[in-house]
């Protein structure tokens, strides 16, 4: 496994790299999701190329970049054992230089959930990950279906771009609780672990509500809303039934969909989502 630091060394590297190539970018503090997509990644292609960065771009002012954990040591040894062959991991400088004056913006896909709570989360994240197709220039990329929204975001842009690039999404990867697997959840203090459960309990109440027959988003929204809401620890962000393309609201569920939520545990935001399809 080779470690680099700059966009010189990536591009020799990947010039000479053999096959298929299969990315996973991350910002680090690996957790057995990550090592999940890395796995696909392996399963999939003859040379797998990890990132680990962790993007100022995509914070917003007061979230949590400063502290926002930092493992490279452990992150490294994790990624050398699942037999990954490049470890991208740049300075930030690297990335974005002094001159640095461009972005990549995706339209309406970023103005909700997400994109409203947070301006300019997106603009970030498209544009890193830009670079990334770019410099790394991948036949797959694999992503997590935990960052719903993201995921089609980055799909969208691929899309509209006409990156060569096939965007694989992976199931989320949940704690024996049912709990998202989450960098930020290492924030989390004991009680507020346990609280944190209420989010996968209430997201399972709808799909149970779903799966005898409710079809209204309203009612459905309205069960996450009751099990958050008797959580005390537990502030509500968003619940979102949406469209599972578009991200539109929808009054009924009528096609695939996505349940969605943000909830604010102590000093934590967590986010997490099901998807809803009749018949399946």
């Amino acid at each position: 496994m080779r470690l680099l630091k700059s966009i010189a060394e990536l591009r020799e590297a990947r010039a000479a790299a053999p096959g298929s190539v299969g990315l996973v970018p991350t910002m680090g503090c690996l957790h057995e999701g990550h090592l999940s997509l890395v796995r696909l990644a392996r399963a999939k292609s003859d040379t797998v190329v990890v990132s680990i960065f962790v993007n100022p771009t995509q914070f917003g002012p007061g979230e949590d970049f400063e502290r926002y954990p930092r493992t490279m040591e452990a992150d490294l040894a994790a990624l050398e054992q699942e037999g990954v062959d490049l470890v991208f991991a740049p300075p930030v400088h690297e990335i974005y230089p002094d001159d640095f004056d461009s972005v990549v913006e995706v339209g309406s896909l970023t103005r909700r959930l997400e994109g409203e709570a947070r301006p300019g989360h997106f603009r970030g994240v498209t544009t890193v990950v830009a670079k990334l197709i770019n410099l790394v220039q991948p036949d797959r990329m694999y992503m997590g279906e935990k960052d719903g929204q993201q995921l089609r975001v980055l799909r969208k842009m691929v899309k509209d771009l006409n990156f060569a690039v096939e965007v694989v999404g992976a199931p989320t990867i949940r704690e024996a609780d049912g709990l998202a697997l989450s960098s930020r959840n290492r924030y989390l203090t004991p009680e507020e672990r346990r609280a944190a459960t209420v989010i996968p309990r209430a997201l399972a109440a709808a799909r149970e509500r779903f799966g005898a027959g409710e079809r209204d988003a309203r009612s459905l929204c309205e069960v996450v809303r009751a099990q958050l809401s008797a959580e005390p620890l537990a502030q509500i962000g968003y619940i979102s039934l949406a469209d599972s393309e578009t991200l539109e609201d929808l009054e009924r569920v009528d096609g695939r969909a996505m349940l969605s939520v943000a909830v604010q545990i102590g000093s934590t935001r967590l986010i997490d989502n099901i998807v809803l399809e009749p018949g399946a």
